[in-house]
């Protein structure tokens, strides 16, 4: 089930009234049951087999947590904790990256060199496996470290994970943040309905027609076959990726958040204007928040952070941005993209210990060329992040290099899109605040009016093609 359709609305419509009608009644705990059984419906609508494994790793989640409270020894405590995140790890490494790594093993002649035979699984992926493994581990550790107290209802835990708002594609809501919010009956939404509304409408036009319109005419024709066009036009559909998978992922976070808001629920930040960062650090701060700082507490911090030296320092960069690579997908181009931003991060980290950046920060110069070069350097790393393989990026370097040449694809519409996309980049953050306060000032009425005659609008100028959403891949 999508966000942008038909299904979905009918969907959220219904769980709606019924969630709050169980809080008007006080049933609270059939609430919790209720949104419980709509999550999995939501999520066996692509599988009912992942949808058991979903539940599976949540009850593992849930026994291990219990199970630590009882334990007194910081011996076992370690013991059980790793036993259950090694656990989760091995069920998100078996349906993601078991064929993956004995592609590289066949690659490399391990298996030939051995006399063996590898065995290929080539099973599906679950839908969104990354997302409620982490979800889990999230639960297990934050029990584990003490910021949470351990649930004995099973209940919460399974819904925590399963939430239908965030399953799919994020924001990674930490369960320290969530469960106690289903400890208390929600009495309004989380948010003002008026910024509920702009969340989703916001987000289903960045998803149905900006990201869609810039996949479908420019994105997937150049990357399907770029040695088909010359370097404008790839150019072009480079900068296209770059916002179209801001459009698309921000869209769905947004959604998310508008939905989880309309229920009661409060959902963290997942962007903040990524595209005018000046350095990799900042880029990491505003990009995919929950996920940057999700590998920040459990795992670079973990390994060390920045505790012991410079080499242990980069170090844990290097491996935390590899493996964040890796946790988009089993391909070595989204290991060479993690790999480039942790190179990034490392420069970074050693140009902070100069004092020649104390004198530069300043200067307007110093700051516009920070600018240019990190969009520079965004827009190159986006071309390891969308090609499907090593041969495909090298194509794209290959033509913006050696075969010049103007634009073909360019189209008003796209140019229109560009721009909505850069103003929305360096728009000061009071100004969105004050045209949300605006449209909370309207009544009602109009309000419902506005959204219906956006809502057509969206119908209209949408593309009849559509593309799913990029991160369901992870």
């Amino acid at each position: 089930m999508l966000f942008p359709s038909i299904e979905f609305g009918f969907f959220l419509a219904f769980v709606l009234v019924v969630a709050w009608g169980l809080t008007a009644l006080k049933a609270d705990r059939l609430r919790k049951l209720f949104l419980l059984a709509a999550s999995l419906f939501f999520y066996a609508f692509w599988s009912v087999g992942f949808a058991l494994l979903l539940v599976l790793v949540a009850t593992l989640a849930y026994a291990v947590a219990l199970a630590n409270q009882r334990l007194a020894a910081p011996g076992r405590r370690r013991l059980v904790i790793g036993l259950g995140v090694a656990v989760s790890l091995a069920v998100l490494g078996y349906f993601k990256y078991y064929d993956f790594v004995l592609s590289v093993l066949t690659n490399a002649g391990v298996f030939r060199a051995l006399g063996l035979q590898p065995v290929f699984i080539e099973a599906a992926i679950p839908v969104a496996i990354s997302f409620f493994t982490f979800h889990a581990i999230s639960y297990m550790v934050d029990c584990y470290r003490g910021r949470l107290v351990p649930t004995r209802s099973l209940t919460d835990v399974i819904l925590y994970i399963s939430f239908f708002p965030h399953l799919v594609a994020g924001p990674i809501v930490r369960a320290a943040d969530f469960i106690p919010q289903l400890a208390r009956r929600p009495t309004e939404t989380a948010l003002p309905y008026s910024d509920c509304l702009v969340l989703i409408v916001g987000g289903l036009f960045k998803k149905v027609v900006f990201a869609n319109y810039l996949s479908v005419a420019i994105v997937e024709p150049v990357f399907l076959a770029p040695a088909r066009f010359d370097a404008g036009d790839i150019l072009l559909a480079v900068v296209a990726y770059a916002y179209q998978i801001y459009f698309d992922f921000s869209a769905y976070t947004g959604i998310a958040i508008g939905v989880a808001a309309l229920l009661g629920y409060r959902f963290p930040d997942n962007f903040n204007q990524p595209y005018r960062s000046l350095s990799p650090r900042e880029f990491w701060t505003r990009w995919h928040i929950t996920l940057s700082t999700w590998l920040r507490d459990y795992l670079y911090i973990p390994l060390g952070g920045n505790r012991h030296g410079l080499f242990a320092t980069i170090r844990n960069l290097m491996i935390t941005m590899v493996l964040g690579g890796l946790w988009h997908g089993a391909n070595l181009t989204f290991v060479v993209w993690g790999a480039l931003h942790g190179v990034a991060l490392v420069v970074n980290h050693l140009w902070m210990r100069t004092r020649l950046r104390e004198a530069l920060a300043p200067l307007l110069a110093w700051r516009a060329l920070c600018l240019i070069g990190m969009t520079l350097f965004i827009w190159a790393t986006w071309i390891f992040f969308r090609s499907p393989d090593f041969a495909t990026a090298l194509d794209i370097f290959e033509g913006l290099a050696e075969r010049p040449g103007l634009p073909t694809l360019a189209t008003p519409f796209l140019a229109g899109i560009l721009v909505v996309g850069v103003i929305g980049q360096f728009m000061p953050p009071s100004a969105s605040r004050a045209i949300r306060a605006g449209l909370a000032r309207l009544s009602a009425v109009v309000q419902v009016a506005g959204y219906a005659a956006a809502m057509a609008v969206l119908l209209v100028i949408a593309p009849s093609a559509s593309a799913p959403f990029i991160y369901f891949q992870f």
